[in-house]
């Protein structure tokens, strides 16, 4: 039998904290699920060093009423009969709805260089995320590289754990940035967050317009090679933390048919409400498009209120959504990714990691299927994920067809009901 209530939201980082509190202040049955342990998203993830942010705990405290599973991956859903399938570590369940909040957040952009699948080479993110759950980098040698605002919030967290934070490798040309700096005057709380992260990140060199041309090492990393302006510099290190920004994770909103932006890195397209073009489903924050923490919880509050029909409130929020989208747009225009970044890649790289498959493997082909056919690029457990993202950039692929049940790796028996079976399988 399942489980039913008046909204669902899945993803519990700000968007859909927001969501979920918004929604519960009008008396509905909200229930909240998330893939990891804890809510918090990423932005928010458990540190187990350090204590929450206080934002962070005043949005979990909103949501303590609400009904929350964690620990679950979604493998089916239905639009049409509002059905949800999840499995948790034991056991396989359904969901039903009647509003759907999808606030599934985004990926790292990962893109391939010379040696970035050695042992010690992470997303920025994602060596991030590894750090707050008990990752060892006391004493240990870090370059963070690639582009954003999420690199210095990436080498914060590292330094905060006692990682030797060498050196960031930021993409974007330094007078960008320094325009960009000098224009935070215009949202205040990002200007005193940006001095916060200077201050903590006081004695590491930034280095502008450069980029990671190498990693090095025999069977782990010790070294990378930098392009900085033109001028080789060559660091040890023990881990190299590289990201390229983030792009959308609008898998889920695919599989229920919601209608997707023309973008490169496609996200979930909404009306002002947050309603997608599904019939009673919604969607919040960076699965909508990146734009930051701000952006998310405004998305998600509006999401919320317009879920349970209250349209007013929701409205009077725009003003605050408009502003957050203008500090966005002023993020992606500065950080533009440079054609050079495109270029990391030599004709022996790994592009696709579990298929093993190099640029060169790639370079005969005009579109993503007819490489999946003859490569089994993006076949493997990531489901393209990794190099789906990559290669939309690397050659303007599209990568984003119809997805299949099961969205995830599942087990057999989460996949043994009847209904779920007829779906899967033409």
């Amino acid at each position: 039998m399942a489980e039913r209530c008046d909204v669902l939201v899945i993803g519990a980082g700000p968007a859909g904290l927001a969501a979920a509190a918004a929604a519960a202040g009008q008396g509905v049955d909200v229930m909240l699920l998330d893939a990891q342990p804890r809510a918090g998203g990423q932005v928010w993830r458990h540190d187990i060093a350090h204590r929450a942010p206080r934002r962070a705990r005043h949005a979990l405290r909103r949501v303590a009423a609400v009904k929350r599973h964690f620990g679950i991956r979604v493998v089916d859903a239905d639009a049409s009969a509002r059905m949800l399938r999840v499995e948790d570590a034991l056991h396989a369940r359904e969901f039903g709805w009647d509003r759907l909040i999808l606030a599934t957040g985004a990926r790292e952009l990962c893109l391939p260089f010379p040696g970035g699948t050695l042992p010690g080479v992470t997303g920025a993110g994602g060596l991030q995320a590894l750090v707050k759950q008990g990752w060892p980098v006391s004493g240990k040698r870090v370059v963070v590289a690639g582009s954003g605002p999420l690199l210095l919030a990436a080498a914060a967290s590292l330094r905060a754990h006692r990682a030797r934070v060498l050196a960031i490798v930021e993409q974007a040309a330094r007078h960008d940035v320094h325009a960009f700096a000098r224009a935070l005057w215009r949202w205040p709380d990002k200007l005193a967050q940006a001095v916060q992260l200077r201050a903590r990140l006081l004695g590491v060199p930034i280095h502008y317009g450069a980029v990671v041309r190498a990693a090095r090492g025999d069977g782990t990393l010790c070294g990378v090679e930098i392009d900085s302006a033109g001028v080789s510099v060559e660091l040890a290190c023990d881990h190299l933390a590289a990201g390229f920004g983030l792009v959308p994770d609008a898998g889920f909103g695919r599989l229920l048919g919601c209608e997707l932006t023309a973008a490169t890195q496609p996200a979930i397209r909404v009306d002002a409400l947050q309603r997608t073009s599904v019939e009673s489903v919604f969607a919040a924050g960076e699965c909508c498009g990146i734009g930051g923490m701000d952006k998310a919880r405004i998305e998600g509050a509006i999401a919320g209120h317009a879920a349970v029909g209250d349209e007013s409130v929701a409205r009077a929020l725009f003003a605050a959504r408009d502003r957050a989208r203008r500090f966005a747009d002023a993020v992606a225009h500065t950080f533009t990714l440079d054609p050079r970044t495109r270029t990391l890649a030599d004709g022996e790289t790994t592009v696709c990691r579990c298929e093993d498959v190099t640029l060169d493997a790639l370079r005969a082909f005009h579109d993503a299927r007819a490489a999946k056919l003859a490569t089994r690029c993006g076949m493997g457990a990531c489901q393209g994920r990794i190099c789906g993202a990559a290669l939309a950039e690397l050659f303007g692929w599209s990568w984003h067809g119809h997805p299949r049940q099961p969205l995830f790796p599942a087990r057999l028996a989460s996949l043994a009901d009847e209904s779920l079976a007829r779906r899967s399988c033409p």
